[in-house]
């Protein structure tokens, strides 16, 4: 599905409104060290067999790897030179030489114990202090593998979008509505208009309604969500501005998304079908847009935010006395 992907200008913004191939801004140059394996756990499951082996060689074993020339790794990975390659520009880097850069740079990290290891499946029968130690290891990697894999070029983007939008849906179903109602809410409590969709059928029907100048934001971890995909269509139809904030940069979801934020492609269970850490990457993206959006609106943000507590205070500490 990678072909429907959009092209990305330098300026951050997607370059026109059809599917078209991603590629990287010339200006963005390749992701440091500490993305790489963001980028593999992202976009492995998209690559063909021969370069997942190639990826999976490349953070799995950083250090010997960099040692490795390109017929080397094409050895190690049973593929070919051209599969290692590409396989360095579909995570970002120009050519094989900075890719080795990057895991000299990523294997050095490592070393020094500032890249966190991967953790274990939990098990049926882990004692609760392994699954509490599990699950803060699993959000904190999330977290920063978001964070390490996060275009801010097209954050940017689309806080500039969100900021003088006059009208803001968010589409999510099921666990990623809750991260849209979360999205709504706090950007109404700074005065702008926002709604969260979760009935498929009143998103539609609220997506019929927007136009150049509104946004409408999809959030789906697997970006196949077909409820949340069809209002973005409408949205991006009738030419509202539209991001997406998923795991799956690839999918079906991107054909219809003018900026595209990626979160970290949390690893499920079966103890775990919709991995919480999925919906805290999704977080982390939705707090950054705010953070951007009460940033360049403080003077008006920050007034409503106060009169919005204010008006709650009666709620937490009961009603004021006469």
């Amino acid at each position: 599905m990678s072909s429907k992907l959009k092209e990305t200008f330098s300026d951050g913004v997607r370059a026109k409104r059809s599917g078209q191939a991603a590629a990287p801004s010339a200006l963005e140059g390749p992701p440091a060290p500490a993305a790489l394996a963001a980028k593999v756990r992202t976009l492995g499951p998209t690559m063909t067999r021969s370069m997942q082996r190639v990826a999976e060689a490349v953070a799995g074993d950083p250090a010997g790897c960099a040692a490795l020339t390109v017929t080397g790794l094409a050895e190690l990975t049973g593929t070919s030179e051209a599969t290692v390659v590409r396989t360095a520009r579909v995570l970002g880097y120009p050519g094989y030489r900075d890719l080795r850069l990057a895991l000299a740079g990523l294997a050095a990290q490592q070393q020094s114990g500032a890249a966190p290891a991967v953790t274990a499946d939990i098990a049926v029968d882990d004692p609760l202090s392994s699954v509490v130690a599990k699950l803060a290891q699993e959000e904190q990697q999330c977290l920063a593998d978001t964070a390490a894999g996060l275009d801010t070029t097209q954050l940017e983007a689309a806080v500039s979008a969100l900021v003088t939008a006059r009208r803001i849906d968010v589409y999510g179903i099921g666990a990623s509505n809750l991260v849209a109602q979360d999205l709504a809410q706090k950007l109404l409590r700074i005065g702008l208009i926002a709604h969260a969709h979760a009935d498929p059928h009143m998103a539609v029907t609220n997506a019929v309604q927007l136009r150049g100048g509104d946004v409408a934001i999809a959030i789906t971890h697997s970006g196949r969500t077909s409820d949340v995909i069809e209002a973005l269509r409408v949205a991006f139809d009738h030419g509202a501005t539209t991001v997406a904030i998923t795991g799956r940069p690839d999918a079906d979801v991107a054909q219809y998304a003018d900026h595209l934020l990626t979160t970290s492609t949390a690893r499920e269970s079966e103890l775990r079908p919709a991995a919480m850490s999925s919906r805290t990457s999704q977080l982390l993206v939705v707090d950054c847009l705010f953070i951007g959006v009460a940033q360049r609106t403080y003077d008006a943000a920050a007034p409503a935010l106060s009169a919005s507590y204010e008006a709650l205070a009666h709620h937490r500490h009961g009603p004021r006395r006469p």
